[in-house]
């Protein structure tokens, strides 16, 4: 049983894996079925359909034969994974809250939601130590963790299906929380850091800087850490935490007051975006939307209002200042959440994902709700059955993928010392 998805075995087979399990049983005298026929398929025909199979279809297939459970690491059967490009998985990886790590030698584990089947898993991140780092951004089936010393920061990249683990040289700054812009491609990664300088306390000077990192296959490279700006006079990342990538910009909600920071990769320029109803505005979080749009959720309470408090969802147009209500989360479904958000500082956590934005209280693990942007459908989403009622915490947008061939790109330019914890 293959380690990154420890409960597989307990759950039921896709519906095309019961069916073929069912047929072959039921009726053996059946010629499509007979163990000759299938016996004799072409490996590279038999692996390019094992190729389609989703990621927990595929660990489990492992267990079936010694060649089967050695795919992963073979490079003709990547070829043909990489070639197919299965359809892509909007799927969320979560992480329990830091103040339930008790065990600073257990290794850190994700847990994976899939907003299709309403299903969670178990994922482990055996080479990646619990304490000392978080993880901070999520893109392409890469995990990008963060030190949390006060010093310039190291970053790791980790895919766990694969079990690649690649540190970055350090930033060239030490900073508080920095905000963190991660987008893998096929043939890319970029990464853009920004935030306050750590500087004396007692001299009472902001410096906020943004600095970036940059590797792709055409030859481009950015092998060390480069400041590339200077963040807009009242920007304030410390309480944001992350970038939300759209269409070659990053965009970061900045705190005190409350408004959007813009940033263009190309150009590294900055701009501010006011936000709707900015008074009235609590825990403003903004996603990226199966459209290509930037949304911001929030809930809004302005005791002058008619209508009940209420967590809504507006979207940016293309003209980059207006913003358009798109929905709201009906009030039967926000008294409830919002009666678990007054038990945690009247705050919550959401994600999106393609079509999906889950929405969740920190370190409450009783109500989740899940809303389909296209269908404009609201659910409640089982709780994770694997953290109790301790809850979840960070929240990223994850794509399963078996292979990250970019990150060779990495084990090229750099040399990087295992890490010591």
């Amino acid at each position: 049983m293959d380690p990154n998805f420890h409960h597989l075995s307990e759950l039921p087979l896709p519906l095309s894996f019961n069916t073929f399990t069912a047929s072959s049983s039921s009726r053996p005298s059946d010629p499509w079925m007979d163990p000759g026929i299938w016996r004799k398929l072409p490996s590279l025909l038999l692996d390019r359909v094992i190729a389609f199979l989703p990621p927990p279809a595929f660990f489990r297939a492992r267990c079936v034969c010694k060649r089967w459970n050695s795919l992963l690491f073979t490079s003709t059967f990547l070829e043909i994974y990489l070639q197919i490009s299965p359809s892509r998985h909007h799927w969320f990886l979560f992480f329990k809250p830091k103040s339930q790590i008790i065990d600073n030698n257990i290794r850190a584990e994700g847990y994976l939601f899939d907003p299709y089947e309403l299903a969670w898993y178990r994922l482990s991140f055996p080479l990646v130590p619990p304490s000392g780092f978080t993880p901070y951004a999520s893109s392409g089936g890469l995990v990008c963790w963060v030190s949390d010393n006060p010093a310039p920061k190291t970053l790791l990249i980790s895919n766990p299906l694969s079990g690649t683990l690649n540190q970055l040289p350090p930033t060239q700054t030490s900073r508080y929380q920095p905000s963190i812009g991660f987008t893998v491609t096929p043939t890319s990664i970029d990464i853009t850091l920004a935030g306050d300088d750590l500087i004396n306390n007692a001299l009472a000077v902001k410096n906020s800087t943004a600095e970036r990192f940059h590797v792709d296959g055409t030859g481009c490279f950015l092998p060390l850490w480069e400041i590339t700006s200077s963040l807009p006079r009242l920007c304030n990342f410390e309480s944001a935490g992350r970038m939300v990538h759209v269409n070659g910009r990053l965009y970061a909600m900045s705190y005190h007051p409350f408004s959007v920071s813009a940033y263009d990769v190309a150009t590294s320029s900055w701009w501010e975006i006011q936000p709707p109803m900015k008074r009235y505005l609590r825990s403003p979080i903004l996603v990226e939307s199966g459209t290509g749009k930037l949304l911001l959720v929030a809930a809004i309470e302005k005791r002058t209002l008619i209508v009940p408090k209420s967590l809504r969802i507006w979207s940016l147009q293309g003209d980059g200042a207006t913003w358009v209500e798109m929905d709201r989360m009906p009030q039967l479904i926000y008294d409830p959440f919002r009666a678990e958000m007054e038990q945690f500082g009247n705050e919550f956590h959401c994600v999106g994902h393609g079509e999906f934005i889950v929405f969740m209280v920190p370190e409450m693990g009783h109500l989740g709700v899940l809303f389909d942007v296209f269908s404009k459908r609201w659910r409640c989403i089982p709780p994770c059955p694997y953290v109790g009622m301790a809850g979840l915490d960070r929240g990223f947008a994850y794509e399963p993928r078996l292979s990250t061939p970019v990150t060779s790109l990495l084990n090229y330019q750099f040399s990087a010392a295992p890490f010591q914890a």
